[in-house]
Protein backbone atom coordinates (compact mmCIF):
# COMPACT_ATOMS: atom_id res chain seq x y z
CA UNK A 1 0.00 0.00 0.00
CA UNK A 2 1.81 3.31 1.24
CA UNK A 3 5.16 1.14 1.52
CA UNK A 4 4.89 1.52 -2.22
CA UNK A 5 4.84 5.39 -1.91
CA UNK A 6 8.01 6.82 -0.10
CA UNK A 7 6.95 10.94 -0.16
CA UNK A 8 10.00 11.77 1.80
CA UNK A 9 12.74 9.92 -0.27
CA UNK A 10 14.97 12.68 0.67
CA UNK A 11 14.77 11.49 4.29
CA UNK A 12 15.64 7.85 4.55
CA UNK A 13 17.16 6.50 8.26
CA UNK A 14 19.13 3.51 7.87
CA UNK A 15 18.38 1.37 11.05
CA UNK A 16 20.82 -1.27 12.58
CA UNK A 17 19.97 -4.08 14.05
CA UNK A 18 22.21 -6.75 15.78
CA UNK A 19 22.02 -10.26 15.68
CA UNK A 20 24.62 -11.86 17.95
CA UNK A 21 27.39 -10.60 15.88
CA UNK A 22 25.86 -10.17 12.27
CA UNK A 23 24.08 -6.48 11.59
CA UNK A 24 20.76 -6.14 9.70
CA UNK A 25 20.33 -2.76 7.88
CA UNK A 26 16.70 -1.05 7.10
CA UNK A 27 15.96 1.62 4.86
CA UNK A 28 12.79 2.80 6.01
CA UNK A 29 10.95 6.60 6.22
CA UNK A 30 10.88 8.29 9.30
CA UNK A 31 6.62 10.15 8.68
CA UNK A 32 5.52 6.32 8.57
CA UNK A 33 7.22 4.96 12.53
CA UNK A 34 7.17 5.57 15.42
CA UNK A 35 10.54 4.00 17.20
CA UNK A 36 10.24 2.28 20.15
CA UNK A 37 13.39 0.45 21.60
CA UNK A 38 13.01 -2.77 23.57
CA UNK A 39 13.82 -6.13 24.12
CA UNK A 40 12.33 -9.09 22.89
CA UNK A 41 13.01 -12.59 22.53
CA UNK A 42 12.21 -14.21 19.20
CA UNK A 43 12.75 -18.20 18.21
CA UNK A 44 13.92 -19.73 15.35
CA UNK A 45 13.21 -23.23 14.69
CA UNK A 46 15.23 -24.96 17.55
CA UNK A 47 17.27 -21.93 18.91
CA UNK A 48 16.26 -18.69 20.83
CA UNK A 49 17.96 -15.05 19.29
CA UNK A 50 18.54 -12.28 21.00
CA UNK A 51 17.89 -9.34 19.45
CA UNK A 52 19.80 -5.67 20.71
CA UNK A 53 18.55 -3.50 20.63
CA UNK A 54 15.40 -4.13 18.63
CA UNK A 55 13.27 -1.28 16.81
CA UNK A 56 9.43 -1.82 17.53
CA UNK A 57 7.57 -0.40 14.08
CA UNK A 58 4.32 1.19 14.63
CA UNK A 59 2.88 1.70 11.11
CA UNK A 60 0.56 5.22 11.08
CA UNK A 61 -2.01 5.86 8.81
CA UNK A 62 -1.03 7.40 5.35
CA UNK A 63 -3.82 10.24 5.36
CA UNK A 64 -1.60 12.05 1.82
CA UNK A 65 -2.13 9.17 -0.22
CA UNK A 66 -5.67 9.21 0.17
CA UNK A 67 -6.38 6.62 2.03
CA UNK A 68 -7.85 7.74 5.18
CA UNK A 69 -8.17 5.91 8.49
CA UNK A 70 -6.11 2.93 6.61
CA UNK A 71 -2.99 1.44 8.25
CA UNK A 72 0.03 0.93 6.17
CA UNK A 73 1.07 -2.58 6.01
CA UNK A 74 4.92 -3.33 5.93
CA UNK A 75 7.07 -4.97 3.70
CA UNK A 76 7.90 -8.75 3.71
CA UNK A 77 10.98 -8.13 3.49
CA UNK A 78 11.60 -5.11 6.34
CA UNK A 79 9.60 -7.61 8.63
CA UNK A 80 10.57 -11.29 7.42
CA UNK A 81 12.57 -11.76 9.88
CA UNK A 82 10.69 -11.36 12.68
CA UNK A 83 9.71 -15.40 13.15
CA UNK A 84 6.59 -15.87 15.15
CA UNK A 85 7.53 -19.44 16.34
CA UNK A 86 9.73 -19.39 19.86
CA UNK A 87 11.08 -22.39 22.20
CA UNK A 88 7.92 -24.19 23.97
CA UNK A 89 8.02 -23.12 27.71
CA UNK A 90 10.05 -19.39 27.16
CA UNK A 91 8.00 -16.49 28.88
CA UNK A 92 7.37 -13.55 25.88
CA UNK A 93 7.87 -10.31 27.56
CA UNK A 94 5.46 -7.56 27.29
CA UNK A 95 6.94 -4.75 25.31
CA UNK A 96 4.72 -1.71 26.58
CA UNK A 97 4.68 -2.60 30.21
CA UNK A 98 5.42 1.06 30.62
CA UNK A 99 1.88 1.89 29.43
CA UNK A 100 0.19 -0.77 32.59
CA UNK A 101 0.25 2.69 34.31
CA UNK A 102 -2.62 3.65 32.11
CA UNK A 103 -4.67 0.64 32.77
CA UNK A 104 -4.40 1.63 36.11
CA UNK A 105 -5.93 4.82 35.91
CA UNK A 106 -9.02 3.09 34.08
CA UNK A 107 -9.52 0.90 36.66
CA UNK A 108 -9.42 3.60 39.31
CA UNK A 109 -11.54 6.06 38.10
CA UNK A 110 -15.32 5.26 37.50
CA UNK A 111 -17.41 6.40 35.00
CA UNK A 112 -17.02 10.34 35.73
CA UNK A 113 -20.95 11.07 35.18
CA UNK A 114 -22.02 8.55 37.90
CA UNK A 115 -18.29 8.86 40.54
CA UNK A 116 -19.92 11.75 41.96
CA UNK A 117 -22.17 9.91 44.93
CA UNK A 118 -19.65 8.39 47.02
CA UNK A 119 -21.49 5.32 47.89
CA UNK A 120 -21.59 4.35 43.95
CA UNK A 121 -19.78 1.07 43.07
CA UNK A 122 -20.07 1.62 39.18
CA UNK A 123 -16.27 1.28 39.09
CA UNK A 124 -15.50 -1.49 41.63
CA UNK A 125 -18.32 -3.57 39.79
CA UNK A 126 -17.22 -3.04 36.46
CA UNK A 127 -13.66 -4.65 37.01
CA UNK A 128 -15.14 -7.46 39.38
CA UNK A 129 -17.11 -7.85 36.53
CA UNK A 130 -14.30 -7.95 34.16
CA UNK A 131 -11.68 -9.79 36.18
CA UNK A 132 -14.99 -12.76 36.00
CA UNK A 133 -15.12 -12.51 32.56
CA UNK A 134 -11.41 -13.65 31.74
CA UNK A 135 -12.26 -16.33 34.34
CA UNK A 136 -14.56 -17.43 32.61
CA UNK A 137 -12.79 -17.40 29.28
CA UNK A 138 -9.78 -19.23 30.56
CA UNK A 139 -12.63 -21.99 31.96
CA UNK A 140 -13.27 -21.96 28.69
CA UNK A 141 -9.95 -22.28 26.99
CA UNK A 142 -9.37 -25.45 30.23
CA UNK A 143 -12.64 -26.85 28.65
CA UNK A 144 -11.38 -26.99 25.04
CA UNK A 145 -8.28 -28.35 25.65
CA UNK A 146 -10.54 -31.63 27.50
CA UNK A 147 -12.45 -31.87 24.21
CA UNK A 148 -9.51 -31.56 22.07
CA UNK A 149 -7.79 -34.23 24.57
CA UNK A 150 -10.60 -36.52 24.11
CA UNK A 151 -10.62 -36.04 20.44
CA UNK A 152 -6.79 -36.90 20.24
CA UNK A 153 -7.24 -40.04 22.40
CA UNK A 154 -10.09 -41.23 20.46
CA UNK A 155 -7.87 -40.70 17.04
CA UNK A 156 -5.20 -42.43 18.22
CA UNK A 157 -6.86 -45.31 19.60
CA UNK A 158 -8.52 -45.77 16.37
CA UNK A 159 -5.24 -45.16 14.48
CA UNK A 160 -3.90 -47.88 16.81
CA UNK A 161 -6.44 -50.29 15.90
CA UNK A 162 -6.66 -49.61 12.58
CA UNK A 163 -2.95 -50.53 12.31
CA UNK A 164 -3.01 -53.89 14.03
CA UNK A 165 -6.20 -55.32 13.47
CA UNK A 166 -6.94 -54.25 9.56
CA UNK A 167 -5.07 -56.70 7.12
CA UNK A 168 -3.10 -53.92 4.57
CA UNK A 169 -1.33 -56.27 1.96
CA UNK A 170 -0.33 -59.28 4.34
CA UNK A 171 0.18 -61.57 1.34
CA UNK A 172 2.93 -58.94 -0.61
CA UNK A 173 6.44 -60.27 -0.15
CA UNK A 174 9.95 -59.35 0.21
CA UNK A 175 11.01 -55.15 0.33
CA UNK A 176 7.40 -54.09 -0.23
CA UNK A 177 5.93 -56.76 2.73
CA UNK A 178 9.06 -54.29 4.87
CA UNK A 179 7.64 -51.21 3.38
CA UNK A 180 4.06 -52.17 4.63
CA UNK A 181 5.38 -53.53 8.04
CA UNK A 182 7.29 -49.78 8.34
CA UNK A 183 3.93 -48.22 7.20
CA UNK A 184 1.62 -49.99 9.78
CA UNK A 185 4.16 -49.59 13.07
CA UNK A 186 4.90 -45.96 12.31
CA UNK A 187 0.74 -45.37 11.82
CA UNK A 188 0.70 -46.76 15.00
CA UNK A 189 3.27 -44.65 16.35
CA UNK A 190 1.45 -42.00 14.74
CA UNK A 191 -1.60 -43.16 16.94
CA UNK A 192 0.78 -43.33 20.11
CA UNK A 193 1.82 -39.92 19.29
CA UNK A 194 -1.86 -38.49 19.74
CA UNK A 195 -2.37 -40.34 22.75
CA UNK A 196 0.53 -38.83 24.18
CA UNK A 197 -0.79 -35.16 23.15
CA UNK A 198 -4.22 -35.64 24.71
CA UNK A 199 -2.51 -36.44 27.88
CA UNK A 200 -0.34 -33.01 27.43
CA UNK A 201 -3.41 -31.37 26.72
CA UNK A 202 -4.70 -32.54 30.18
CA UNK A 203 -1.82 -31.50 31.81
CA UNK A 204 -2.20 -28.17 30.04
CA UNK A 205 -5.89 -27.65 31.00
CA UNK A 206 -4.85 -28.61 34.82
CA UNK A 207 -2.34 -26.05 34.55
CA UNK A 208 -5.25 -23.64 33.58
CA UNK A 209 -7.38 -24.50 36.14
CA UNK A 210 -4.64 -24.75 39.08
CA UNK A 211 -3.48 -21.02 37.89
CA UNK A 212 -7.26 -20.19 37.73
CA UNK A 213 -8.05 -20.94 41.00
CA UNK A 214 -5.24 -19.91 42.62
CA UNK A 215 -6.03 -16.09 41.39
CA UNK A 216 -9.38 -16.85 42.54
CA UNK A 217 -8.85 -17.59 46.12
CA UNK A 218 -6.37 -14.26 46.19
CA UNK A 219 -8.87 -12.40 44.52
CA UNK A 220 -11.39 -13.70 47.31
CA UNK A 221 -9.58 -11.88 50.15
CA UNK A 222 -9.79 -8.61 48.29
CA UNK A 223 -12.79 -8.81 47.83
CA UNK A 224 -13.94 -9.65 51.11
CA UNK A 225 -12.08 -6.94 52.62
CA UNK A 226 -13.41 -4.42 49.89
CA UNK A 227 -17.04 -5.88 50.67
CA UNK A 228 -16.76 -4.68 54.34
CA UNK A 229 -15.35 -0.95 53.51
CA UNK A 230 -18.04 -0.41 51.03
CA UNK A 231 -20.25 -2.16 54.03
CA UNK A 232 -19.08 0.66 56.87
CA UNK A 233 -18.51 3.10 54.38
CA UNK A 234 -22.54 3.43 53.22
CA UNK A 235 -23.59 2.67 57.04
CA UNK A 236 -21.33 5.79 57.73
CA UNK A 237 -22.49 7.40 54.71
CA UNK A 238 -26.11 6.90 56.06
CA UNK A 239 -25.67 8.11 59.28
CA UNK A 240 -24.07 11.49 58.24
CA UNK A 241 -26.89 12.08 55.83
CA UNK A 242 -29.07 11.51 58.84
CA UNK A 243 -26.86 13.75 60.88
CA UNK A 244 -27.31 16.73 57.87
CA UNK A 245 -30.80 16.18 57.61
CA UNK A 246 -31.35 16.84 61.61
CA UNK A 247 -29.07 19.47 61.43
CA UNK A 248 -31.22 21.03 58.86
CA UNK A 249 -34.01 20.44 60.51
CA UNK A 250 -32.34 22.26 63.67
CA UNK A 251 -31.46 25.02 61.68
CA UNK A 252 -35.00 26.01 60.05
CA UNK A 253 -36.49 25.53 63.89
CA UNK A 254 -34.06 28.04 64.93
CA UNK A 255 -35.25 30.05 62.19
CA UNK A 256 -38.57 29.65 63.03
CA UNK A 257 -38.06 30.54 66.72
CA UNK A 258 -36.20 33.65 65.44
CA UNK A 259 -38.99 34.51 63.61
CA UNK A 260 -41.92 34.02 66.21
CA UNK A 261 -39.67 36.55 68.80
CA UNK A 262 -39.40 38.98 66.27
CA UNK A 263 -43.18 38.93 65.35
CA UNK A 264 -44.35 38.65 69.15
CA UNK A 265 -42.31 40.89 70.43
CA UNK A 266 -45.03 43.72 71.10
CA UNK A 267 -47.55 41.64 70.64
CA UNK A 268 -47.48 39.39 73.54
CA UNK A 269 -47.43 39.54 77.39
CA UNK A 270 -43.81 39.04 79.03
CA UNK A 271 -44.70 35.54 79.97
CA UNK A 272 -45.41 34.45 76.56
CA UNK A 273 -42.06 36.21 75.69
CA UNK A 274 -40.26 34.12 77.79
CA UNK A 275 -42.08 30.73 76.18
CA UNK A 276 -40.40 31.75 73.28
CA UNK A 277 -36.89 32.64 74.18
CA UNK A 278 -36.80 29.55 76.03
CA UNK A 279 -38.13 28.03 72.90
CA UNK A 280 -35.18 30.07 70.91
CA UNK A 281 -32.70 28.76 73.53
CA UNK A 282 -33.95 25.55 73.09
CA UNK A 283 -33.43 25.22 69.25
CA UNK A 284 -30.42 26.44 69.44
CA UNK A 285 -28.67 24.55 71.89
CA UNK A 286 -30.73 21.36 69.72
CA UNK A 287 -28.60 22.91 66.84
CA UNK A 288 -25.76 23.17 68.01
CA UNK A 289 -25.62 19.47 69.16
CA UNK A 290 -27.04 18.61 65.82
CA UNK A 291 -24.06 20.88 64.21
CA UNK A 292 -21.59 19.11 66.26
CA UNK A 293 -22.83 15.18 65.46
CA UNK A 294 -23.22 16.39 62.02
CA UNK A 295 -19.05 17.36 62.15
CA UNK A 296 -18.57 14.50 64.17
CA UNK A 297 -20.28 12.56 61.27
CA UNK A 298 -18.08 14.31 58.51
CA UNK A 299 -15.14 13.42 59.83
CA UNK A 300 -15.72 9.52 60.80
CA UNK A 301 -17.10 9.66 57.02
CA UNK A 302 -13.84 11.38 55.93
CA UNK A 303 -11.64 8.68 57.54
CA UNK A 304 -13.51 5.94 56.20
CA UNK A 305 -13.84 7.58 52.88
CA UNK A 306 -9.41 7.69 53.02
CA UNK A 307 -9.70 4.05 54.24
CA UNK A 308 -11.88 3.66 51.74
CA UNK A 309 -9.52 5.24 49.18
CA UNK A 310 -6.85 3.84 49.93
CA UNK A 311 -8.40 0.33 50.03
CA UNK A 312 -9.42 0.93 46.63
CA UNK A 313 -6.26 2.09 45.20
CA UNK A 314 -4.36 -1.02 46.65
CA UNK A 315 -7.53 -3.78 45.25
CA UNK A 316 -7.33 -1.97 41.98
CA UNK A 317 -3.72 -2.07 41.79
CA UNK A 318 -3.66 -6.01 42.96
CA UNK A 319 -6.61 -6.67 40.06
CA UNK A 320 -4.47 -4.80 37.48
CA UNK A 321 -1.53 -7.26 38.42
CA UNK A 322 -3.60 -9.95 38.51
CA UNK A 323 -5.21 -9.34 35.13
CA UNK A 324 -1.88 -8.40 33.74
CA UNK A 325 -0.71 -12.03 34.77
CA UNK A 326 -3.95 -13.90 33.60
CA UNK A 327 -3.59 -12.14 30.16
CA UNK A 328 0.49 -13.43 29.98
CA UNK A 329 -0.71 -16.76 30.93
CA UNK A 330 -3.62 -17.16 28.86
CA UNK A 331 -1.78 -15.84 26.08
CA UNK A 332 1.49 -18.13 26.62
CA UNK A 333 -0.91 -21.18 27.20
CA UNK A 334 -2.66 -20.52 24.16
CA UNK A 335 1.01 -19.72 22.46
CA UNK A 336 2.20 -23.12 23.99
CA UNK A 337 -0.67 -25.21 22.93
CA UNK A 338 -0.62 -23.87 19.10
CA UNK A 339 3.48 -24.87 19.37
CA UNK A 340 2.26 -28.81 20.78
CA UNK A 341 -0.16 -28.91 17.44
CA UNK A 342 2.97 -27.92 15.68
CA UNK A 343 5.09 -30.07 17.25
CA UNK A 344 2.87 -33.31 16.65
CA UNK A 345 2.91 -32.26 12.78
CA UNK A 346 6.61 -32.40 12.80
CA UNK A 347 6.92 -35.64 14.53
CA UNK A 348 4.36 -37.36 12.78
CA UNK A 349 5.99 -36.08 9.73
CA UNK A 350 9.21 -37.88 10.63
CA UNK A 351 7.61 -40.93 11.30
CA UNK A 352 5.83 -40.45 7.44
CA UNK A 353 9.68 -39.90 6.29
CA UNK A 354 10.24 -43.15 8.05
CA UNK A 355 7.78 -44.68 5.61
CA UNK A 356 9.20 -42.96 2.39
CA UNK A 357 13.15 -43.83 3.34
CA UNK A 358 11.77 -48.01 3.29
CA UNK A 359 9.36 -47.10 0.05
CA UNK A 360 12.63 -45.70 -1.29
CA UNK A 361 14.36 -49.20 -0.33
CA UNK A 362 11.71 -51.18 -2.04
CA UNK A 363 12.78 -52.70 -5.45
CA UNK A 364 9.73 -54.43 -8.03
CA UNK A 365 13.17 -56.58 -9.36
CA UNK A 366 14.20 -58.18 -6.37
CA UNK A 367 10.39 -58.54 -5.61
CA UNK A 368 9.48 -60.46 -8.83
CA UNK A 369 12.98 -62.32 -8.28
CA UNK A 370 12.09 -63.53 -4.71
CA UNK A 371 8.40 -64.34 -5.89
CA UNK A 372 10.17 -66.42 -8.87
CA UNK A 373 13.00 -68.38 -6.20
CA UNK A 374 9.93 -68.58 -4.04
CA UNK A 375 7.26 -70.13 -5.86
CA UNK A 376 9.37 -71.82 -9.16
CA UNK A 377 8.82 -75.61 -9.98
CA UNK A 378 11.75 -76.46 -12.29
CA UNK A 379 13.91 -75.01 -14.85
CA UNK A 380 12.23 -77.40 -17.98
CA UNK A 381 8.82 -76.64 -19.46
CA UNK A 382 6.20 -80.04 -19.23
CA UNK A 383 6.41 -82.25 -21.93
CA UNK A 384 4.02 -82.30 -24.75
CA UNK A 385 1.22 -84.52 -24.54
CA UNK A 386 1.23 -86.99 -27.39
CA UNK A 387 -1.38 -89.40 -29.48
CA UNK A 388 -1.04 -92.93 -27.82
CA UNK A 389 -3.23 -95.40 -29.81
CA UNK A 390 -5.23 -97.89 -27.04
CA UNK A 391 -4.87 -100.61 -29.02
CA UNK A 392 -1.00 -100.63 -29.45
CA UNK A 393 -0.75 -99.86 -26.26
CA UNK A 394 -2.35 -102.91 -25.07
CA UNK A 395 -0.51 -105.36 -27.34
CA UNK A 396 3.04 -103.78 -26.75
CA UNK A 397 2.41 -103.30 -23.21
CA UNK A 398 5.15 -105.25 -20.89
CA UNK A 399 3.42 -108.55 -19.05
CA UNK A 400 4.10 -107.98 -15.17
CA UNK A 401 5.65 -110.90 -14.03
CA UNK A 402 4.67 -111.47 -10.47
CA UNK A 403 7.13 -112.94 -8.17
CA UNK A 404 5.06 -115.80 -7.33
CA UNK A 405 5.76 -118.81 -9.49
CA UNK A 406 2.59 -119.31 -11.34
CA UNK A 407 2.11 -123.18 -11.74
CA UNK A 408 1.82 -124.55 -15.20
CA UNK A 409 -1.45 -124.83 -16.89
CA UNK A 410 -2.25 -128.70 -17.86
CA UNK A 411 -5.12 -127.26 -20.64
CA UNK A 412 -4.80 -127.98 -23.95
CA UNK A 413 -4.17 -125.18 -26.24
CA UNK A 414 -7.26 -123.39 -27.84
CA UNK A 415 -8.28 -123.94 -31.04
CA UNK A 416 -7.20 -121.39 -33.87
CA UNK A 417 -10.68 -119.75 -35.26
CA UNK A 418 -12.12 -120.07 -38.26
CA UNK A 419 -14.70 -118.46 -39.92
CA UNK A 420 -18.09 -120.14 -40.73
CA UNK A 421 -19.54 -120.41 -44.19
CA UNK A 422 -22.29 -117.25 -43.38
CA UNK A 423 -19.93 -115.57 -41.12
CA UNK A 424 -17.99 -112.15 -42.16
CA UNK A 425 -14.55 -111.63 -43.05
CA UNK A 426 -11.85 -110.15 -40.48
CA UNK A 427 -8.63 -108.85 -41.13
CA UNK A 428 -6.04 -107.90 -38.95
CA UNK A 429 -3.63 -105.60 -40.38
CA UNK A 430 -1.19 -104.05 -37.56
CA UNK A 431 -3.41 -104.75 -34.66
CA UNK A 432 -6.10 -103.45 -36.27
CA UNK A 433 -9.55 -105.42 -36.99
CA UNK A 434 -11.47 -104.61 -40.06
CA UNK A 435 -14.75 -105.66 -40.20
CA UNK A 436 -15.78 -106.15 -44.54
CA UNK A 437 -19.81 -106.08 -45.13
Amino acid sequence: MAWNRFPDLAILPLFLFKLHNNYLWFLLPFSQLHICFCHCFLSAARFPILLQPVLLLQCQPDLSAGDSGQFCSPPASALGFFQRRRVCGQSIPLVASQHFGALLQVFRVANPQRSTDLTSTVGYDSIIQHLNDGRKNCKEFEDFLKERAIIEEKYGKELINLSKKKPCGQTELNTLKRSLDVFKQQIDNVGQGHIQLAQTLREEAKKMEEFREKQKLHRKKIELIMEAIHKNRNLQYKKTMEAKRLYEQRCRDKDEAEQAVHRNANLVTQKQQEKLFLKLAQTKSALEDSDRGYQQSITALEKIREEWLKEHIKACEFFETQECERISYFRNALWLHVNQLSQGCVQNDEKYEEIRKSLEMCSIEKDIDFFVNLRKTGSSAPAPVVYENYYNTQRNATPVRSPVSVPISRRAPLPTPTSGPGDPDYATIDGYSLIHH
